[in-house]
């Protein structure tokens, strides 16, 4: 596939079922996460890979964030717990942040976010359906607790991966003039 194809044509896809992305196919996603900018060559960035039954022991961590935060009806909980179970495998994208007396913190966030998108771009590339789903839920220092995150690490996004259910909506065009405009002073 064309790179501009991918960047003008990519949509998430939400509706995702077995099997997941393959060994090989994997290897080409967290390359492709490996080329985001990255100033200072940080990496400030990892990934996790839930599948299987840690789905299940990832959902039960979500409800608990849930029940924690005050939300404890039975429904809630219920979608937390079914939350990673909408894809064959969910990437955990962390953001490591540090200390760094040029690169800011910022920046590195920013870098960690781009990691995520080019794993959705490689997803695309390799015709695996992908959503980025994060929530509020994401960001409870019970999650981070729950999937051993250190000091200074923080869930930027949940990646869900899988076979397209149904085929890859069209892209919306949108009017790029709507958007850009001449800077002048």
């Amino acid at each position: 596939m064309e790179a501009l194809d991918v960047l003008l044509n990519r949509v998430s896809v939400p509706r995702l079922v077995e099997p997941a992305p393959t060994a090989q196919q994997r290897e080409v996603l967290f390359q492709a996460a490996l080329r985001a900018p990255d100033h200072g060559q940080l990496r400030p960035w990892r990934f996790l890979t839930v599948e299987g039954a840690a789905r299940e022991q990832l959902g039960e961590i979500l409800a608990e964030a849930a029940r924690l935060k005050g939300d404890a009806s039975e429904a809630a909980l219920e979608k937390a717990r079914g939350m990673p179970l909408r894809a064959p495998l969910v990437v955990v994208v962390v953001a490591r942040l540090q200390d760094h007396f040029k690169v800011p913190k910022s920046e590195q966030l920013l870098a960690a976010g781009c990691a995520a998108q080019n794993i959705l771009l490689a997803a695309y590339a390799q015709g695996i359906g992908a959503v980025w789903r994060t929530g509020e839920l994401a960001y409870a220092p019970h999650v981070a607790k729950g999937l051993g995150l250190a000091q200074g690490e923080e869930v930027i996004a949940f990646l869900y991966l899988g076979t397209p259910l149904n085929p890859p909506r069209e892209a919306p065009k949108v009017s790029t003039a709507d958007y850009v405009s001449a800077w002048s002073v």
